[in-house]
């Protein structure tokens, strides 16, 4: 059976396919050409990750296509019920990347409360000639320990956040809608561990209090965080976005920004991705990364493995 990986696996993934009888495509095919490719070679499986999307046309225009599986958590780029409504087995990997997606929160946490996303930018130009002006104007960061972290979506990677917030002594406060508490257990080097349970709470109460928002929700319809949730948050917040385009109104963001209501925000998913608003991508309080959650060397090998996992057992069931 071929599989036609369009937006790339690792090679631990292909090496695992391969060594279950799978024949490994990895050429990347145009999104109109897709259906046109999965017929001409007789592929079976189709993974995809962000950028290809599997809509109601290609699930039609390929019987022989059996498995579609997403490489990471969201799969709003599938026209899921559908495809399973006409026998494919759709499948994605949740928990893969969950550590990833929280490094990357905490790396624009601590790029925007120490100016590091415009300081990279002036050293540069100005680093020999203004070197003592730079430092007055990035001399007031803050630090995270001792701030209280909310967090709206409190699943896998919601967690893995929360874990990493208590490490570094934060305490973290979470909203979500489907979850009443979840007990964090915060791993040490030498075999000890703590519990911590958090319970959630509104989400009114989340912007009242914390210094900064992350968001790990899916796609919504409407925006999670618009001008009237901004009203409510305390003056100076820090907000990150690492979960999906399109939950923050990012117009609202930039006049919150410009008064000074946000002090900084740290996006890696944007409402007109991939040709995000040049106000977004120009500005200097907004920490900005191409939507790479997920794109670490470890998350794409658990990654590829655990598909792989996925489709030789959903394939061998079937052709026992």
């Amino acid at each position: 059976m071929k599989v036609l990986a369009n937006d790339g696996i690792s090679k631990s993934g292909i090496k695992a396919l391969e060594k279950g009888g799978f024949d490994v495509i990895t050429t990347k095919v145009a999104q109109e050409q897709v259906a046109n490719f999965i017929n001409d070679n007789g592929v079976s499986v189709l993974l995809v990750r962000s950028a290809t999307k599997v809509r109601k046309d290609i699930i039609d225009a390929c019987p022989g296509l059996k498995v579609i599986g997403r490489g990471g958590v969201g799969m709003d780029n599938i026209d899921v019920d559908y495809a399973r409504a006409n026998g494919r087995h759709v499948i994605n990997t949740p928990a893969s990347s969950s550590e990833s997606v929280a490094e990357l929160v905490f790396a624009h946490l601590f790029t925007g409360v120490r100016f590091l996303q415009d300081s990279n930018r002036n050293m540069p130009l100005e680093g020999d000639t203004n070197f003592e002006g730079l430092k007055k104007a990035y001399a007031n960061g803050i630090e995270l320990r001792g701030k209280t972290l909310g967090i709206i979506g409190f699943g896998r990677i919601g967690q893995a956040v929360a874990k990493m917030a208590l490490g570094l002594g934060m305490k973290v406060i979470a909203a979500d809608k489907f979850l009443g508490k979840a007990e964090i257990k915060v791993d040490f080097y030498n075999g000890q561990f703590i519990i911590v349970e958090i319970p959630t709470e509104p989400q009114e109460d989340l912007f009242k209090h914390s210094h900064f928002i992350t968001l790990h929700v899916p796609a919504q319809d409407g925006y999670v965080i618009g001008a009237e949730e901004l009203k409510q948050m305390r003056d100076g917040v820090g907000i990150i976005n690492c979960a999906r385009g399109g939950v923050i109104d990012e117009v609202a963001l930039i006049e919150a920004l410009d008064e000074g209501k946000v002090s900084f925000a740290g996006l890696d998913v944007f409402e007109s991705e991939p040709t995000p608003e040049i106000q977004i991508l120009m500005h200097p309080k907004i920490s900005l990364t191409p939507h790479i959650g997920a794109a670490t060397e470890e998350a794409q090998d658990r990654i590829g493995t655990e598909l792989a996992e996925q489709i030789i057992s959903i394939l061998k069931t079937e052709n026992t």
